[in-house]
C-alpha cells in the first residue's frame, strides 16, 4: 500500500515540456522558501495533481522533486488501498494521513482515479462518496510542510470537485519529436551514437511516451553490449522504436 525510497536523480535528468518544468520549479521554489512566505502569511503550494497518458513522466517528476527537496518519497498505490469493504479503506486512508502529518516528505498518490472517480465500481455509492469526502477534508487540512502529489492517467473520470482542491494541476503529454530525441540521447549517453542520424530517428518517435522511448533506447543499447560493442546500430534503434510503436498502437 505504501512504499518509500530516497530518489537519486533530479529534474535536470529529465526531459520535460518547458511549461511543465516551469510549474515544477515554481513549486520547488515555494517549498524551499516556505519560511519567507510564512513571514507574510502565505503558504507554499503543497497539493499537486499531475494528469496525462501513461509513461509521460508523472511519477518520475514526483521522484525528482523529492530529490530536489532532499526528502524521501512515499508512494501510495490507491488501487491497492481501495477495499470492497469501505470501512477498511477509511482505516487505511487514516493511517496514510497520520503518516503525512508526522513525517515531512513527498507523498505520491498514484493511480489517483481509483479513489477520485465519480463512481467507484462495485462499491456502495454513498460509502464511496464518504471516502472521497474524507480525502478532500484531508487535503483541505493538510499542513504545507509536506508535498502531496496525486497522479492520474484518466483525468476525465475524476470527480470535478477534486480539481479545485489542488494548488496546481499540471498536464503531461507525449514528447514532441525534439523532446523524444533528447530523451533517447540522454539514455544512450554512455554509448557511442556517432552512427545515429537523430533527424532520421525523430520521425520514428511520434506517439511514443517517455517510458516507451527509454525502453527502446535500452533495448538497442543492450543488444550492442551483448554483441561486444558500445556502438549503437541505427537499424537496431529504428527496430526497437518500431516495436514500441506497434505495442503502443502509435
Amino acid at each position: 500500500m505504501l512504499s518509500h525510497n530516497h530518489p537519486e536523480y533530479g529534474l535536470d535528468q529529465m526531459t520535460l515540456d518547458p511549461e511543465v518544468r516551469m510549474h515544477l520549479d515554481r513549486v520547488l521554489s515555494e517549498q524551499r522558501q516556505r519560511g519567507k512566505l510564512a513571514d507574510f502569511g502565505f503558504s507554499p503550494a503543497h497539493r499537486m495533481l499531475l494528469t496525462g497518458p501513461p509513461g509521460t513522466g508523472k511519477s518520475m517528476s514526483a521522484s525528482a522533486m523529492a530529490h530536489e527537496l532532499g526528502l524521501p518519497l512515499y508512494t501510495i498505490r490507491l488501487d491497492g488501498l481501495i477495499s470492497r469493504f469501505m470501512g477498511e479503506t477509511a482505516a487505511k486512508l487514516r493511517m496514510v494521513f497520520d503518516a503525512v502529518e508526522r513525517t515531512r516528505a513527498v507523498y505520491l498518490f498514484d493511480e489517483f482515479d481509483a479513489l477520485g472517480a465519480e463512481r467507484i465500481a462495485g462499491n456502495d455509492v454513498g460509502e464511496a462518496r464518504r471516502i472521497l469526502n474524507s480525502f478532500l477534508l484531508f487535503l483541505d487540512e493538510l499542513e504545507p510542510r509536506s508535498l502531496v502529489i496525486a497522479a492520474t492517467n484518466h483525468a476525465g473520470i475524476l470527480d470535478r470537485a477534486l480539481f479545485r482542491r489542488f494548488d496546481l494541476v499540471v498536464g503531461y503529454d507525449r514528447p514532441s519529436r525534439s523532446e523524444a530525441v533528447e530523451i533517447l540521447r540522454r539514455r544512450l549517453s554512455v554509448m557511442d551514437t556517432s552512427r545515429v542520424s537523430w533527424a532520421e530517428v525523430a520521425s520514428g518517435t511520434t506517439g511514443l511516451s517517455h517510458a516507451e522511448l527509454v525502453a527502446a533506447a535500452e533495448s538497442a543499447a543492450k543488444q550492442a553490449i551483448l554483441g561486444g560493442s558500445d556502438v549503437i546500430d541505427p537499424a537496431v534503434l529504428d527496430r526497437a522504436l518500431a516495436e514500441r510503436r506497434a505495442t503502443a498502437g502509435a
